[in-house]
């Protein structure tokens, strides 16, 4: 048989969610063969549902370059509105009953609000550093108004861009899905990191970037607050993590002065990306320890962005083994260098 001169493909496992992905060295690409055509600027669009809010639900947040306006002002730059047409919706009663006698099921109780930056044509990668700050306060009010509400015991944050992300109207926004459940793959990241912080009593996550950090071959960009980073066994092509450098559980329990270097190192990655990899679709969500009334301290919460730079097919569905097509070493690198 002859000798197969390639680099062995690798079996990368992920210390949190103890999940296998594969690095197929015999696939690879170069990273820059991701980029695409540059796409031409949207157009404003006279029918986009965001294009005024006379028209929408009452706001709940308006903000006039980071500072709050009151509600059905014409100067606003950011406003939080209730979904019209919402996943999840208020009510005091949670109705959990049994189908057939096996299966479990109750009503999809929460809440669903939407945030909307004013401009139709400019999303994250286009902003400046105070635009991205007002977007994260406004996630953090938010959060912190939700958590108290009743059978909200986990808040979801995030974004779609593009269609390829699954965003169904051009304007940029984000969104806001609280929940009485806590979802599986937070649930198992809470586990391991519990499991070992009783261990190590240490952090995984910040054992983790210490060691990126150190090494710095997967670093992105990192400033005194945050680092943001490739990770060893990233779920897809140029995903990157953003992840506070101190120990931080909860993120609605950010500090201004932290908020401050959150934004900066968001607005540098995406602008990264946006260059790099010729302005993808893309999604970003946060994962922040619950607010389930349980003590937490174990957690570490983090922002993921995954750029819409491949399609998941039947293998990767089918086995929750993503196929990694350029390593996160590489990848790091050739965003490091925009």
């Amino acid at each position: 048989m002859e000798e197969n001169k390639k680099p062995p493909s690798e079996l990368r496992f992920d210390l949190v969610s103890k999940n296998w992905v594969v690095v197929a060295s015999g696939r690879a690409k170069r990273p820059e063969s991701f980029k695409k055509k540059k796409k031409k600027k949207p157009l404003q669009d006279k029918n986009c549902p965001f294009r005024t809010l006379a028209n929408q639900e009452q706001p709940v947040l308006m903000t006039y370059k980071g500072k709050e306006v009151p509600f059905g002002s014409k100067k606003w730059t950011l406003a939080v509105i209730p979904n019209k047409f919402p996943a999840v919706v208020p009510s005091l009663k949670l109705n959990e009953r049994i189908e057939g006698g096996i299966y479990e099921k109750m009503d999809a109780v929460g809440f669903h609000e939407v945030v909307i930056t004013k401009s139709h044509s400019r999303h994250m990668a286009d902003f400046k550093v105070n635009e991205v700050k007002e977007v994260f306060n406004a996630y953090r009010k938010r959060y912190l108004f939700l958590k108290k509400q009743k059978h909200v015991n986990h808040i979801s944050i995030f974004h779609n861009q593009g269609e390829k992300a699954g965003a169904s109207v051009n304007h940029p926004h984000s969104q806001i899905i609280t929940t009485p459940l806590i979802d599986v793959d937070l649930l198992g990241a809470l586990s391991n990191s519990e499991k070992y912080f009783k261990k190590t009593n240490k952090c995984i996550y910040c054992k983790m970037s210490d060691w990126e950090r150190k090494e710095k071959e997967r670093v992105v960009f990192e400033n005194k607050e945050f680092i943001a980073l490739c990770p060893f066994a990233s779920k897809s092509a140029f995903q990157i993590i953003i992840t506070p450098k101190k120990h931080r559980p909860y993120f609605e329990k950010i500090s201004e002065k932290e908020i401050t270097f959150l934004s900066e190192a968001f607005s540098s990655v995406m602008k990264k990306i946006k260059k790099g990899l010729g302005d993808p679709d893309y999604n970003f969500y946060l994962h922040s320890a619950p607010c389930d009334g349980k003590k937490h301290d174990y957690y570490h919460y983090h922002w993921t962005i995954l750029p819409r730079t491949s399609t998941f097919a039947g293998f990767e569905i089918g086995t929750r083994m993503e196929i990694l097509v350029v390593k996160p070493e590489k990848a790091a690198k050739y965003l490091r260098e925009q």
